[in-house]
C-alpha cells in the first residue's frame, strides 16, 4: 500500500510524470514528441514543461530518452496507483463505463489523499489491476505469461489479460473493446487474419475484427 506523501506539485507536473511512467510501461521510448502525442499538447509546451520538471529534479535524460528521477518515480507511481484504484472504484462500485471511469479518474488522481487511497483499496479488497488489466503499483500483482494478440496462431485460443495504456488514449477504443467484451478474463479464438493486419476473433459467440494497432498491443495468455 502506498504511504508516499508527495511535496506540493502542480497537477501538470503530476500528469507529466504519470505520462512518462506509462509510456515507459508500454515500451515506448520517452521523447518529447511521444509526450506531446499522448497528452495532446504542442511540442513547444512539452519542451517548456520538460525544462521545469528537470529544474524540479523530477526527470532526467538518459541515452536520449526522458526518464524519471527517484523523486519523479515516487510521484508517478503514486499518481498511477491512485488513477487505477479510482478506475476500479468507478467501474466496480459506481458502474461507470471504462471510458467514463478513465476520464473521471484523471481528475480524481490529483485530489485523492493517502487516507482515501487506503480506504478505496481496502473497500475493493486490494485489487492488483485496473479494469483494463494494468498493474496497480504497490499491490501484490504477479505478471502472467503474456503475448500480443497478433502472435496467437489462427484457430488457437487465448484469454485477454491486459489492455495497455496506449490503447486507452486511442479515440473510441475503450468504448469499442468494452462493448465488444474484449476485456480481461474473457477467452476467445482467432478465426481469421487479414492481409491488412485485421485479426478477427470469436468471443462468446460474437465475431469481432480488431485492427493491427489494437491486435499488436492487446496482451493475452495463449490457451494451453
Amino acid at each position: 500500500m502506498s504511504t508516499y506523501v508527495s511535496p506540493e506539485h502542480h497537477p501538470a507536473f503530476e500528469e507529466y510524470c504519470e505520462t512518462i511512467f506509462e509510456l515507459r510501461e508500454d515500451d515506448v521510448k520517452v521523447i518529447q514528441a511521444r509526450i506531446a502525442e499522448r497528452l495532446g499538447v504542442s511540442r513547444p509546451a512539452v519542451s517548456e514543461m520538460v525544462k521545469r520538471l528537470e529544474s524540479d529534479g523530477l526527470i532526467c535524460t538518459v541515452d536520449g530518452a526522458i526518464d524519471l528521477t527517484d523523486e519523479g518515480e515516487r510521484l508517478a507511481t503514486t499518481m498511477v496507483r491512485r488513477h487505477r484504484l479510482a478506475e476500479r472504484f468507478l467501474t466496480d462500485v459506481l458502474g461507470l463505463s471504462w471510458a467514463t471511469a478513465h476520464h473521471e479518474a484523471g481528475k480524481w488522481e490529483h485530489v485523492i489523499s493517502p487516507e482515501v487511497e487506503a480506504a478505496i483499496a481496502t473497500h475493493l479488497d486490494d485489487p492488483t489491476t485496473c479494469p483494463h488489466g494494468n498493474p496497480i503499483p504497490g499491490s501484490d500483482y504477479v505478471e502472467p505469461t503474456m503475448v500480443c494478440l497478433v502472435e496467437i496462431d489462427l484457430g488457437s485460443g487465448f484469454t485477454v489479460k491486459r489492455i495497455p495504456e496506449e490503447l486507452e488514449f486511442e479515440d473510441g477504443m475503450l468504448e469499442f473493446l468494452e462493448q465488444s467484451n474484449v476485456v480481461p478474463g474473457v477467452s476467445g479464438t482467432i478465426v481469421a487474419k487479414s492481409p491488412d493486419g485485421t485479426t478477427t476473433v470469436d468471443v462468446d459467440g460474437s465475431v469481432i475484427g480488431l485492427g493491427s494497432f489494437a491486435a499488436e498491443r492487446i496482451l493475452v495468455e495463449a490457451a494451453a
